[in-house]
């Protein structure tokens, strides 16, 4: 199957090594044509360093899976690519883009015969290793279509597609605006111990018992453990400031729409906002735990 992925960027170019590496003819591109030459030279990956040179190096039906940040630029890369496919070929947005825009995009594509896949993609830098998540709405038949690349690339049991258009983007907007309240969560909790009148904890030993046996064992815990090994208890050269949040604003904003209560994912999406003009440990800690599972910037103090 021939397979390209267009933007090298935190997770794509992970998810082209995990392709390459179960045998996929896989074709990397970019924007700035330093990361496909890097992978060109490292891996023997095939690149296309344009649009139009991409596509010619894919076989029919072309799948063209987009990693860009969301809006505009995935309008963009959409409207480079189209001169250059043909009926049949599959278009995929997989980076963090709003559901609704999906629901836009796909029906004019379908006029013209190409398929639109809105695939929303979790797993972090740990993907290649591991395995991603992948959340698909769009064409059942296009799904068909990608779902041998889904299969290597996803963890066990760790895809499925979820309807029409707009729907796989939905479900991750969702996963997010979670991951914002549990997140918080552990934030304040390790915030809470630290402040103690009565008791001086070893945060890291906290972490470390916890993730042996309790009933909030996690991945995300796991990072705690971590941060707090390589930063030491007090987090001093974390900063506080937590970038990010438009998944977390689409999914309190849905919830409006609905008249679904949401009131842990605003609290914590108004408490990113907070980190960045009040210090706060909390905010130190759910900045080092979004760089341990995605790569996240993290501001030094």
């Amino acid at each position: 199957m021939s397979f390209g992925i267009w933007g090298l960027g935190r997770m794509g170019k992970h998810m082209v090594l995990r392709l390459h590496k179960h045998g996929f003819h896989v074709v990397a591109g970019n924007r700035t044509t330093e990361k496909t030459k890097a992978l060109q030279k490292e891996h023997g990956i095939e690149g296309g360093h344009s649009p139009k040179e991409f596509v010619s190096k894919l076989n029919p039906p072309r799948v063209v899976w987009i990693m860009v940040p969301h809006g505009a630029p995935v309008d963009d890369m959409i409207s480079q690519f189209l001169p250059y496919l043909e009926k049949g070929d599959v278009i995929v947005d997989g980076g963090n883009s709003y559901y609704k825009d999906a629901v836009r995009r796909a029906p004019p594509l379908a006029k013209k015969g190409i398929y639109y896949l809105d695939i929303g993609t979790s797993g972090g830098l740990g993907g290649e290793k591991q395995g991603y998540c992948f959340m698909v709405g769009g064409d059942k038949k296009a799904y068909k279509l990608v779902e041998p690349a889904l299969k290597v690339l996803a963890a066990p049991g760790g895809y499925a597609h979820f309807g029409p258009s707009g729907s796989g983007h939905f479900v991750k907007m969702v996963h997010n605006g979670i991951e914002y309240a549990i997140l918080q969560s552990i934030g304040e909790g390790f915030e809470l111990l630290k402040d103690s009148k009565d008791y001086q904890i070893d945060l890291h030993e906290a972490a470390s018992v916890w993730n042996h046996g309790s009933v909030i064992r996690s991945w995300l815990m796991e990072l705690a453990e971590n941060a707090l090994k390589e930063n030491g208890n007090d987090l001093s050269q974390v900063g506080q400031e937590i970038e990010g949040g438009s998944t977390g604003e689409w999914t309190v904003q849905t919830g409006i729409e609905q008249k679904t209560p949401t009131p842990m994912i605003s609290t914590a999406l108004n408490l990113r906002y907070r980190s960045r003009e009040k210090k706060s440990y909390a905010a130190q800690l759910v900045a080092a735990l979004r760089f341990g599972f995605g790569g996240h910037q993290v501001k030094k103090e």
